[in-house]
């Protein structure tokens, strides 16, 4: 397995000057401070770097484009941050799948990777991965590493903006890779909270037979991830999927409420999904954040093996662990 090039131990007490720096983009957010957390233990030189606050009216790549090419002084102040930086990975971005659409929601999640990855290019750092969502690809039955997305939602066509206009920009030297995250849970995150109090209650519940994959993963998990493609030194593909950590819609319950779920019948499941993705589209896709977790709870979502798999970059799996710790 390829793992990033940081020699000094956990324990070191300094690190040389020549040892690769590492630059974190959003390491105040949940995903962020858990890299920059392991990228300190692990004794690498790690820079923090504030997000600039970005909004955009633009809803396509070549318009994100132009909006980029303008935010010169923003693009001047990011390549200066990674300065003599090997490695720079954007965590930042607004992570609110129920959220409507804004020129703010844009302007984190598609334009903000756009310039970063002009910065980078500017700055000469050898590789940018950038964190995306699997919700791009929406509804589809299965994940996988494709520029096929089908987004569904305000929040899912802003990331999916976002990777549309990376994969059309004119490449420079820095190596650009999207990472599509899972459904990542971890340690005081709100959602995970609220995922272990619904696995508890009566309202927990599975498509029958209850054995459908589920995109459920760990941060830690994510965390080992994106720092094995950051610091692998040869090719890795635009675009890599989180890899499945072997959870089924039964088991992610069942370990986060101590539970075994009710098992529904899956034509009443659709049924019920149709009528509610139905009543959200006259309702603005208000509900279509909620109907999404529901959904994901009934059916999962099925993952093509990509780049891991192929390459033996799979991490440890600890989901199961992370939502039994949930409980309490």
């Amino acid at each position: 397995m390829s793992t990033p090039s940081t020699p000094q131990s956990p324990g070191s007490a300094s690190v040389p000057s020549s040892a690769p720096v590492w630059v974190v983009v959003g390491a105040s957010g949940f995903i962020g401070s858990s890299v920059h957390a392991a990228l300190t233990a692990r004794g690498a030189r790690v820079r923090s770097v504030a997000a600039p606050r970005l909004r955009t009216d633009a809803t396509d790549a070549r318009a994100l484009a132009a909006v980029a090419a303008g935010l010169v002084s923003e693009r001047k102040a990011l390549t200066e941050a990674f300065a003599n930086a090997d490695v720079v990975i954007n965590a930042a971005g607004l992570a609110t799948p129920g959220a409507g659409d804004s020129p703010e929601l844009r302007g984190a999640n598609a334009l903000l990777p756009l310039l970063i990855a002009d910065a980078a290019d500017a700055a000469g750092v050898r590789r940018f991965v950038h964190l995306s969502s699997a919700a791009v690809q929406g509804h589809r039955p299965f994940l996988d590493e494709s520029s096929h997305v089908e987004p569904f939602s305000a929040y899912s066509r802003a990331k999916a903006l976002g990777e549309q206009a990376l994969a059309v920009r004119q490449s420079g030297p820095c190596s650009v890779v999207t990472v599509r995250a899972t459904s990542v849970q971890g340690p005081g995150r709100p959602t995970t909270a609220k995922l272990a109090r619904l696995a508890a209650s009566p309202l927990a519940s599975v498509a029958a037979p209850g054995t459908a994959p589920s995109p459920v993963s760990s941060v830690h998990a994510l965390v080992d991830f994106v720092l094995t493609v950051a610091g692998h030194m040869g090719p890795v593909p635009p675009v890599v999927l989180q890899p499945w950590e072997q959870a089924s819609v039964s088991s992610v319950l069942e370990s986060a409420g101590g539970r075994r779920p009710v098992r529904l019948p899956a034509w009443f499941c659709r049924g019920v999904l149709r009528t509610g993705y139905a009543v959200s589209s006259l309702a603005g896709e208000r509900f279509h954040g909620p109907l999404r977790r529901v959904e994901m709870m009934w059916f999962g979502q099925r993952q093509e093996p990509g780049w891991a798999e192929a390459t033996g970059n799979v991490p440890e799996p600890r989901v199961q662990h992370v939502l039994e710790s949930s409980r309490s």
